[in-house]
């Protein structure tokens, strides 16, 4: 599907006006630069893909500028590329667009400091679970273009009438120590962590029985090498369950604690009690510039 404001190739990137750089992250070896492209504001994350051992050889040689980009995926206002420093070699970065980015974009991709969280059950129901109703239907667009069956048809590595499973944006889609794999369900009433009852389980156990298999039949990848887990807060509101390889440890919070629950821990908090995630007290960091911190510390619960 076909966004105005898509990009075709490495003509459109260099049309890319840099303002300035909004975050970087040397874990991750990656740059967030602020700028506009097709006179829209526009964010790019340029990081280096994952490095394979292999390739040894060839890192110390005559690198030059981008030369030739390899568009992966685009769907609403995401693009995603691969990029090449020189030809004739393997890809050297993993580019991705975010166009037209709104000032949320430029808030969740800048660099905040970190405020701790203790989110009661009282705080969710007066604050949060509000603010998770509001969150713009046009930050989750690309989930439904993917469930619909709009765009990222043929990365789908498993569908049945309840998920999907398919390789993540974040991943090279070779490099296999950092395999990284995502699961969207259809069941759009589950919003988050705290949705989650006693009746989610069997969809909880299908998730992780079938990436457990899907990696063991395409990379050879036994039971006990996968990592999967949920957000909360997540960065979107639609349910999904984040698999990736356990080997894999890119840095940042996504897999730290106060924001990643093991799938597994989650079942077994469900099978004590089906009503815990209403029940329990959840603690996560939030950035300053953050809405919901806003709210949350306007509440003054």
């Amino acid at each position: 599907m076909s966004h105005p404001f898509a990009l075709a190739g490495l003509s459109d990137l260099q049309t890319f006006e840099f303002q300035k750089v909004i975050n970087e992250d040397p874990a991750s070896h990656a740059l967030t630069l602020l700028g506009t492209l097709k006179t829209a504001q526009a964010i790019i994350r340029i990081e280096k893909t994952a490095l394979n051992a292999s390739d040894g050889q060839r890192f110390f040689g005559d690198d030059g500028l981008v030369q030739q980009v390899q568009r992966e995926e685009s769907t609403d206002i995401y693009s995603w590329f691969f990029a090449w420093l020189a030809e004739d070699r393997e890809r050297d970065l993993k580019v991705s667009v975010i166009c037209p980015a709104t000032e949320t974009h430029v808030r969740k991709y800048t660099r905040q400091e970190q405020v701790l969280i203790r989110e009661t059950p009282t705080l969710y129901e007066h604050v949060v679970k509000s603010y998770i109703a509001e969150f713009p239907l046009s930050r989750t667009q690309w989930v439904e273009n993917i469930l619909n069956g709009l765009s990222e048809q043929s990365k789908i590595l498993y569908s049945n009438p309840q998920f999907l499973i398919l390789p993540d944006m974040k991943w090279d889609l070779k490099t296999v120590s950092s395999l990284y794999l995502v699961t969207l369900v259809q069941d759009r009433s589950i919003k988050s962590l705290r949705d989650l009852r006693g009746h989610h389980i069997d969809l909880l156990k299908a998730i992780r029985d079938q990436a457990e298999r899907i990696v063991l039949e395409r990379w050879n990848l036994a039971k006990g090498t996968l990592r999967m887990y949920i957000h909360y807060q997540p960065s979107y509101y639609h349910f999904h369950v984040h698999i990736v390889n356990v080997n894999y440890l890119p840095g940042g919070l996504g897999m730290t604690v106060g924001q990643a629950h093991l799938l597994d821990d989650v079942i077994s908090l469900l099978e004590l009690d089906s009503n815990v995630f209403q029940r329990m007290t959840l603690s996560y960091s939030l950035g300053d510039q953050s809405d919901l911190l806003r709210r949350i510390r306007e509440s003054e619960l």
